[in-house]
């Protein structure tokens, strides 16, 4: 790429560092960036305070105001523009209305423009804490922003199939963990207290339902901990239960706790747009995850190898239940979770991949 200094905007639904999806599919990427003497600028929708108010019932003023302020925001970016060779735009460009910035900047004033996502946010999915956003959400928008768009980076092949109905210029940039700066860690086992963890948010917390039956009858067998981290804390109860707020400084540090990370799922169409970032997260720390059998999890876990894949109920019952009467196993399975993800979902074997959506042929 030389030293072309080309400008990015990037515009992104959320501030900074909190944000899974922009965590770890761009914003590890910004040294990077610079490395090639590509200038940059972000430009979230929403604030620190708002993303503490947004899925938490009430305040409905405040949310209303905080959508209304990015709104305005946004309009305010359009003048900016004539700076920028490029507009990298995470998801959408506002949550709300029809892709109206994203047609001012695509076709009127003709930006190169790269979309990106990681999920399948062309299928209704919204949040119960917020009704007023979903009334007002569009979701037929990302179909429409893939044909405008010069380049469309897509968290899978399944995604990336989607947008090639609307777009010949699709490609597959993975959701990928820095296994050198951050999850730069691997898992020592003990013989303490077994762990089962899971790690997520207040939307996919969800999934756990489908193995709370499995976990309820293990209780009654094993003694074990069934280590939650999240934004959020379940609304279930197990006796095994421990539940920790996730917290950016110390997550590495919680997610050593597990010594088996979970990532069930219900198979539809949302589901298999999802890009396997929980496992992935699991595995960069030598921590076997046990998956369902949807979207890429298959691609990722290899079955009895670095981690282990169930798609019935017996299928849990089983794994979960050799695991816990002997663990002995896992360390083996621990190295070849880390080296997997080294290989084919670490920032570093995927850079250059992500810096190719900024190339012009």
């Amino acid at each position: 790429m030389g030293h072309d200094r080309k400008r990015i905007l990037f515009l992104v639904p959320y501030p900074l560092g909190i944000a899974p999806s922009q965590r770890f599919r761009f914003e590890q990427y910004f040294d990077a960036l610079r490395q090639q003497h590509l200038e940059f600028e972000i430009r979230p929708f929403l604030d620190e305070e708002a993303m503490r108010i947004l899925y938490k019932r009430g305040n409905l003023a405040l949310k209303v105001w905080k959508v209304l302020f990015g709104l305005f925001k946004r309009f305010a970016d359009l003048f900016t523009l004539w700076r920028f060779d490029m507009v990298f735009i995470h998801r959408e460009a506002a949550p709300i209305g029809p892709p109206v910035f994203e047609w001012l900047i695509a076709k009127v004033l003709k930006k190169k423009v790269i979309f990106d996502f990681d999920d399948a946010i062309w299928i209704p999915n919204s949040s119960s804490s917020n009704p007023f956003i979903s009334f007002f959400k569009r979701y037929e928008n990302a179909e429409s922003t893939c044909a405008w768009a010069w380049k469309v980076s897509c968290g899978n092949s399944y995604l990336r199939d989607h947008a090639a109905r609307f777009n010949t210029s699709c490609y597959v940039n993975p959701t990928t963990i820095d296994t050198v700066g951050h999850h730069n860690r691997v898992k020592i086992f003990s013989e303490r207290l077994m762990v089962i963890g899971w790690t997520g948010t207040h939307s996919t917390i969800r999934y756990i339902d489908r193995v709370l039956p499995i976990l309820k009858e293990l209780e009654r067998e094993f003694n074990f901990e069934f280590l939650v981290i999240a934004d959020k804390r379940p609304d279930f109860e197990l006796k095994s239960l421990r539940f920790v707020p996730w917290d950016k400084a110390s997550e590495i540090d919680d997610l050593l706790c597990m010594d088996v990370g979970i990532m069930p799922l219900e198979n539809d169409r949302w589901a298999k747009g999802k890009c396997g970032f929980k496992a992935l997260q699991y595995m960069a720390l030598g921590i076997p995850a046990i998956v369902s059998p949807v979207g890429v999890n298959t691609e990722i876990v290899s079955h009895g190898v670095n981690g282990w894949v169930c798609d019935s109920d017996d299928d849990w019952m089983e794994t979960l239940r050799a695991i816990l009467s002997d663990p002995s196993r896992l360390p083996l399975l621990s190295d070849a979770a880390r080296s997997t993800v080294e290989m084919r979902y670490s920032v570093k074997s995927n850079t250059e991949n992500f810096l190719r959506l900024f190339q012009v042929d």
